[in-house]
């Protein structure tokens, strides 16, 4: 495998235990994506940095005006806003702006996401801001009637890491905006298309929507006050606390700076962790083993509410010295649809090291070609749904047989790469 040094965001993957995802390099629509060059492409093709950035400017205004001709082309309808399973401030931040953006055009819309809410930055957001988006599940979904819904909408995803997708899709539903920062993730038809991997954060380009004009922002509008503190939130975590901020990034902070509440903002970063949260982070110090500077810990089972618990010690474990990329995973068991997943996180502070490339090399892709997970800059995640051996953990002896086969099987994947002439299974 080769490790880049391109620090280039990627889609963050749903993954099973064989290998699924589009390939990064699929073939998508020339009309659709021939207006979204790399940043180093346009700094290339201008000869100097300053020109670069103005071609950014100009990407981002011909892009808001796109925008607003579709809105334009949709006024009056009502649209169904579908985020990640397990979204993040980017993604709800995102949303909800787009949501205030369409209802200039009166247009309607449900913001909503088939996981859950666990991690306790999220819950606070969501709670203080009073942010409108909603949990479906499967089940949920299909006792809903949709087709009072003219059209579907992807933020800060591109409908590979959300159950809800296939579902309306098989509706007949036209996938009308999709607004994003990873990577292409396939052959996507929407009317409006906005992927740009060289922005740090999904929030940032919402932002220079405002920007453009598309909602004027009124620091006297409550509801606005929070929606900018929700994208300040946004763009501070997908940054790493603007620590991995590009010039685009900081004009948009500097922007929301005039309406956030700055207040409202730290009520939401100190937010506690949960007791189980902290359970879950000394399991992955005791289980943690450490080679070539990659710290691996297994955590055993969790409960579905507790999923955000296995990014929050992967946080903690690569804080250690002498540690540079820190992955967690663990079994993950939603009682509700009666599945269990294998569930992990990488985070890493080394710039030579591409998360995307290496969870899609760890993990491959399942038989239909879609990668178990994918990552940004300085952090992934993975998936692997582990099909007919799912079940209840009431045999605690088969319980923990499975564990340590799925235990054994994630480190020997990781550990190939991570020191290959070591046989990983002692």
């Amino acid at each position: 495998m080769q490790f880049n040094s391109s620090l280039t965001p990627s889609q963050f993957e749903s993954l099973p235990l064989t290998t699924d995802l589009t390939p990064d390099d699929a073939e998508v629509d020339n009309k659709l994506v021939r207006e979204v060059p790399s940043k180093q492409s346009i700094v290339g093709l201008t000869g100097d940095g300053n020109s670069g950035e103005q071609r950014l400017n100009s990407l981002a205004n011909q892009k808001s005006e796109e925008l607003r001709h579709t809105l334009q082309a949709h006024k009056h309808e009502r649209h169904l806003v579908i985020l990640q399973d397990f979204p993040d401030p980017d993604a709800l931040s995102s949303a909800w702006t787009y949501q205030l953006i369409a209802l200039q055009y009166d247009i309607k819309c449900d913001i909503v996401y088939a996981g859950t809410l666990s991690h306790q930055e999220n819950i606070a957001l969501v709670k203080l801001t009073g942010l409108p988006a909603q949990r479906w599940t499967l089940q949920t979904l299909k006792s809903k009637d949709l087709s009072s819904y003219q059209g579907f909408v992807l933020v800060d995803n591109q409908g590979t890491t959300s159950a809800l997708v296939a579902i309306v899709q098989q509706a007949r539903i036209p996938l009308l905006v999709v607004v994003d920062h990873h990577n292409l993730q396939g052959d996507l038809k929407s009317e409006f298309l906005d992927i740009r991997p060289y922005v740090r954060a999904t929030a940032t380009i919402f932002t220079q929507y405002l920007q453009a004009g598309l909602l004027i922002l009124d620091s006297s509008i409550h509801q606005h006050v929070k929606c900018a503190t929700a994208l300040m939130h946004g763009l501070r975590s997908d940054t790493n606390r603007l620590m991995q901020a590009q010039e685009e990034d900081f004009m948009a902070a500097a922007y929301l700076s005039k309406f956030y509440d700055a207040q409202l903002l730290n009520t939401v970063l100190q937010a506690t962790r949960s007791k189980r949260a902290m359970d879950v982070i000394e399991r992955s110090l005791k289980n943690r083993i450490v080679q070539n500077n990659f710290s691996i810990a297994g955590v055993g089972y969790l409960r579905y509410d507790d999923r955000d618990a296995i990014p929050q010690a992967a946080d903690f474990l690569v804080t250690e010295d002498n540690v540079h990329t820190a992955v967690v995973y663990g079994i993950v068991h939603d009682e509700d649809e009666e599945l269990e997943v294998v569930v992990g996180s990488l985070r890493t502070t080394k710039l030579t090291l591409d998360p995307d490339e290496f969870i899609k090399e760890a993990f491959g892709q399942d038989s239909s070609g879609r990668f178990f997970g994918g990552g940004r800059t300085s952090a992934g995640g993975f998936e692997i749904p582990m099909g007919f051996l799912s079940g209840s953990n009431e045999n605690s002896p088969y319980a923990k047989m499975k564990w340590e086969v799925f235990d054994a099987q994630i480190k020997q994947k990781l550990l190939r790469l991570v020191n290959p002439k070591d046989n990983p299974i002692q």
